[in-house]
């Protein structure tokens, strides 16, 4: 996928070999809002909306650290229904509830603000929203390697995929995050996304994408996808992080991975900390910065 004289980012990482696991943001609220034009490269805050509401939602939103994304269908298909937007509510016990709306002005969005202000709005047992950043303007890498992801996906599950606007780490592109239960996948593609995905909906969580889970600090990130290659795919509930104990000192993490249902087994994790070089992690800034790597040294059953 290279081209010659060229940086890309994702081409970079791979062949550095970037390590996945622990590169999850935090999160447990998304508010999704569909915009069928172009995407600015600041996503949600570069929209052009009226100045109250666009206040109201921005506020709403960073009170309870709820990531805004821009949404839409793959291919831009043209149609007069009316935009929708969601409020996602990621649970720690599985239970997500989900709040869609529509808007056709822009002061309908105030009924985002109400939404993220409302304990307990939405509906629980609704399928996932499978978000897939395609966000060009920001990354080339999103577009190159995330538009055919979200065609690929959206032959197989058209009512569940959106392409969405930046969601980090632009060099793990293609990148998929499964919203609300928080699962960040990267590295994928065409080919190994359907595949992933259709795991994670039968609730088989494969450790060879995984970029962790959005509730999980990231040494337990890891140390939940090193469980994972040892003992097997399972469910996103299946295990819990219920002991971390940090050793500052060192760089180090110790993390007990507690498995849930019958079968599963308790696991320390040993997980040490480095900062890479100076690096440049983005296609389109071209200063050079460091990241911080999480590496698994010893995983030990219980």
């Amino acid at each position: 996928m290279a081209t010659p004289g060229r940086f890309f980012c994702a081409d970079a990482a791979r062949a550095r070999g970037d390590v996945l696991a622990g590169t999850a943001p935090y999160g447990s609220i998304w508010v999704l809002i569909e915009h069928r034009g172009s995407w600015p490269a600041n996503g949600f805050d570069g929209l052009d909306l009226e100045p109250v509401t666009k206040a109201r939602v921005y506020t709403a939103a960073v009170a309870l650290r709820a990531r805004i994304l821009l949404i839409r269908r793959h291919g831009r298909r043209r149609t007069d229904a009316p935009r929708r937007w969601a409020v996602l509510h990621g649970e720690r016990d599985g239970s997500h509830r989900q709040h869609w709306g529509s808007w056709t002005r822009d002061e309908d969005l105030t009924a985002v603000a109400d939404a993220l202000h409302t304990d307990a709005c939405g509906e629980t047992g609704l399928p996932p929203v499978l978000l897939v950043c395609a966000h060009g303007v920001h990354d080339t890498c999103c577009a190159v390697r995330g538009r055919p992801v979200g065609r690929a996906l959206s032959e197989r599950w058209p009512d569940l995929v959106w392409e969405c606007t930046h969601v980090g780490g632009d060099r793990f592109a293609a990148n998929v995050l499964v919203a609300p239960d928080g699962t960040y996948y990267g590295n994928l593609d065409a080919d190994t996304a359907p595949a992933t995905v259709e795991a994670h909906l039968a609730d088989r969580v494969h450790p060879a994408h995984l970029r962790g889970y959005t509730d999980l600090a990231p040494a337990q990130q890891s140390a939940v996808s090193a469980v994972l290659h040892r003992a097997g795919p399972a469910g996103r509930y299946a295990y819990a992080v219920t002991k971390t104990v940090r050793d500052r000192e060192n760089d180090r993490w110790f993390v007990r991975v507690t498995g849930l249902a019958p079968g599963l087994g308790v696991y320390d994790v040993e997980v040490r900390s480095h900062r890479s070089p100076p690096l440049q992690l983005t296609c389109n800034g071209r200063s050079r910065s460091t990241t911080l790597t999480y590496e698994v040294t010893a995983v030990h059953s219980v």
